[in-house]
């Protein structure tokens, strides 16, 4: 059974939240701020994370600070901010996906489901290795080689978001095709969200991400993959 830590200040949410994950089959912890939540993490060592913004005593950007020092730990942020700075941050400090709320608890349970789902697709033993460029993509273990050297792990987001670039060299994606073949269902999301992942990714596999090799920006387009 898979294990999901709840992490929100408000009661009512993470029972709500609960009841909706369990009926769906998981097993659930749930953690009402930040250094509980951190705890928990340490101890327990989660399957996934849905974690709230605004905590007490470490808000959710501070926790997926410190998560992403010891874990790729698939993170979905809530989120009362509707401001679009507060979901680039916690994307960039290494989340998979955002809910804003009001929420649905139906489509948390589907979107939790869809990063399982890729985890497991990618740990199919009959997967293979992409190799694009000088890039070795192991599919099996979620791990990036470049030119032989191994590369910062990369959370289930931005692998799926580099396998889909690599498996095509040179064909160009718009946000909104890179949104789709991330979530694999018809969300409404944040195609800026793109924008952030794409900041990590170079950050990780580029040797000067401000010059990058590899996933390159088509202007006015999206991204593609150097198809050299």
């Amino acid at each position: 059974m898979k294990t999901i830590l709840v992490v929100d200040d408000e009661p009512k949410i993470t029972q709500l939240v609960k009841d909706y994950l369990e009926q769906a089959g998981f097993g659930v912890r749930v953690a009402h701020d930040g250094r509980s939540a951190l705890a928990l993490v340490r101890a327990e060592k989660p399957d996934l994370i849905v974690l709230d913004l605004g905590l007490p005593r470490l808000d959710g950007l501070d926790v997926t600070r410190e998560v992403r020092k010891v874990s790729n730990v698939p993170i979905i942020m809530l989120t009362a901010r509707s401001e679009e700075t507060d979901k680039l941050v916690g994307l960039e400090l290494g989340a998979d996906d955002y809910m804003t709320k009001p929420f649905s608890p139906k489509e948390l349970v589907a979107r939790v489901r869809v990063l399982f789902r890729r985890i497991e697709n990618y740990s199919d033993p009959g997967s293979d290795i992409i190799h694009a460029a000088d890039l070795a993509l192991d599919l099996p273990r979620l791990r990036v080689t470049a030119a032989g050297r191994a590369v910062e792990e990369l959370t289930p987001t931005e692998f799926e978001i580099l396998s889909t670039l690599a498996r095509q060299p040179g064909r160009v994606f718009t946000r909104a095709q890179l949104l789709d073949a991330v979530h694999g269902v018809a969300f409404e999301s944040y195609e800026r969200a793109i924008d952030a992942h794409i900041k990590n990714i170079r950050r990780k596999i580029e040797i000067k991400p401000s010059e990058p090799r590899y996933v390159l920006t088509v202007y006015g387009v999206g991204y593609k993959f150097a198809d050299r």
